[in-house]
Formats: structure tokens, C-alpha cells, sequence
């Protein structure tokens, strides 16, 4: 008899699959599946995940604590004068670079200036030699020519490579105005005061007095038409900031009207020339009178006359 070797079939689980099989696929599974590194235990990670544990955001009083650390340190760098000095030194460095390549400012040319010495020029501009022609600030510096005395007007500029240009424009003087508290002042023909200084150069200018007087180029260039007049003149003298008094040689008043007083001139100019009035004893001439002259005698005696009558 010929024996015969029957292979068994492979049992199946109770889904119907073979449980060996199923083994096989887990294993292969689990083989193709990529591991996850174990975190690493060295001392840096473990302070660094420390570290990020105290400063979530779960702990919003120590961040702000932290930033309130961070801002009393940089005030602290402020006062303490280390960030200003740092800003210094780069500055300073900066400046000298900028020299040695050339642009550093080596002279300052001045034109315009008849009244204003050199020195208070330089000293208004606040530039400093070697200084870099870049970071001189015109407009500052112009601003600071304006507050000078005599200067009306400044024009200022850079010459690259190294130079600054200054043009000025001065004030013209036009009178001597006498203030009511007695000081004396040069003034534009405007009236704005100019300066109060070193006045014996304008000896020469005509002299107004009294508040509001120093507004008085109407008048001045009224009386420079009567020569007469003008050659007699030594000052204006503003009333009540309504009208005005000429005063004359030997401190002859002259009393003009708030209104026409232009014409009141022509009458004068008459009486200067054609009666002689200051020939005679005379002190002071009143002629705010529509139809009557007014004189004062140097005795005190006073007299009128009917205009055109005038002795």
C-alpha cells in the first residue's frame, strides 16, 4: 500500500483569515511605521524647555514683569549716560571720516555784513571747524542770523567740498526815537526798534520822541520838502499819539493840528521865510487855529494874529 501525505489546510480565525498571515502584516506594518526620537535629555534642552515653560503665555505676570526689567534697564543705560556717550563716539567717528574725505568745514565767507561784526556771525551760525558740511543745519542757522541786531534777512549755503557762504541783508536806520521811559533807540524806517547800542554814529538821524513817535516817517519826509523848515528842524515830538510838535533851533515848539498838518507846514515855511518869525523873541508858535496864529513870547507874553496878518 502506497501511503499518501495530506497537507492540512491552515486554520482560519473566526473573521476567515489566517491567523498566521495576519501576523506577518502586522509586523510588517509596524516595521514601516517611522519611529518617534525620544527627546533629548541633555542639560541645554532641559533648561531651554524650562525656560519656555516659565515664559508662556499661561503666565502673562511674568512677562510682564520681564518687560518691566527690560525698560527699567534701558532707562537705566539712558541716565547712566552709556547710550549717549555710545551715540557720541559713533557721531565723532562719523565726523572724522567725513573730514578726512574732504568735507569737513574749513571757512565760512561773509558779505553784506557793514554792521554786524564777524564774531557775532560765526557765533549766531554755531558751526564748528572740521564739522561735516553735512550735517550743518542752514535753516537753524539762518534762523539765528535773523535775531541779530542789524540783520533784516540772511541767506546761507553750503560750498561742497568744504565752505559756507552767508549773504546778509542789514536794517537800514532811519531815526532816533526817544522812548517814553527816556532810552534812546535806532529805528527802521517802519519804526521797529533796531538796536540801543553804540548811538553816537547816528548823531546824524532825526530824532523822534515820545510813544508812538517812532512811526513818524510821514512827518520827516513832510518837513524835508520845506527847506526852510528842515533846516530848523531838531526833533518830532509825538502828542497823546494824535499829533505832533516841531521842535526848532533854540527849542522853538511848533504846534501842529491832528488833521492837515501838511498844510500847517506850508504856513510855517511862510512865516519862516517871509515874516522871519524865528528872528524874533519868540518860544513857541501855535498852529492848530484855523484862522489865528498863536505865538509866545520868550517873556512869557502871549499874542495871535489873524492868519496872513502875522507879525
Amino acid at each position: 500500500m502506497r501511503s499518501l501525505k495530506i497537507d492540512r489546510k491552515p486554520s482560519r480565525s473566526r473573521g476567515g483569515k489566517p491567523k498566521r498571515g495576519a501576523t506577518r502584516s502586522t509586523r510588517a506594518q509596524a516595521a514601516q511605521a517611522p519611529r518617534r526620537k525620544a527627546p533629548s535629555d541633555n542639560i541645554v534642552a532641559r533648561s531651554w524647555r524650562a525656560v519656555g515653560a516659565w515664559f508662556s503665555f499661561r503666565r502673562p505676570i511674568l512677562i510682564l514683569t520681564a518687560a518691566l526689567l527690560f525698560v527699567v534697564l534701558i532707562a537705566g543705560l539712558f541716565v547712566g549716560g552709556y547710550i549717549g556717550r555710545t551715540i557720541h563716539r559713533v557721531d565723532d567717528a562719523y565726523d572724522a571720516l567725513i573730514t578726512d574725505a574732504g568735507f569737513g568745514i574749513s571757512e565760512v565767507h561773509l558779505a553784506g555784513n557793514n554792521r554786524t561784526p564777524a564774531a557775532s556771525i560765526l557765533a549766531a551760525l554755531g558751526f564748528e571747524p572740521g564739522q561735516s558740511i553735512f550735517d550743518a543745519d542752514i535753516q537753524a542757522a539762518r534762523a539765528r542770523l535773523i535775531r541779530l541786531d542789524w540783520v533784516s534777512d540772511a541767506i546761507v549755503r553750503r560750498q561742497y567740498p568744504d565752505d559756507i557762504s552767508v549773504q546778509l541783508i542789514e536794517k537800514l536806520p532811519f531815526a532816533l526815537w526817544q522812548a517814553p521811559d527816556g532810552e534812546f533807540w535806532v529805528v527802521e524806517r517802519n519804526g521797529r526798534p533796531i538796536t540801543n547800542k553804540d548811538l553816537t554814529s547816528f548823531a546824524h538821524l532825526p530824532v523822534l520822541i515820545g510813544a508812538g513817535g517812532s512811526s513818524g516817517a510821514d512827518i520827516v519826509d513832510a518837513v524835508a520838502a520845506h527847506r526852510a523848515v528842515a533846516a530848523r528842524i531838531k526833533a518830532y515830538q509825538r502828542i497823546s499819539e494824535r499829533r505832533w510838535n516841531l521842535i526848532l533851533d533854540d527849542d522853538v515848539v511848533v504846534k501842529l493840528p491832528e488833521a492837515n498838518w501838511p498844510k500847517e507846514l506850508d504856513a510855517l515855511e511862510r512865516l519862516i521865510i517871509d515874516k522871519g518869525i524865528l528872528e524874533r523873541d519868540v518860544s513857541e508858535i501855535d498852529l492848530r487855529s484855523p484862522t489865528q496864529y498863536f505865538f509866545v513870547l520868550k517873556s512869557g507874553e502871549k499874542k495871535n494874529e489873524p492868519r496872513g496878518n502875522a507879525a
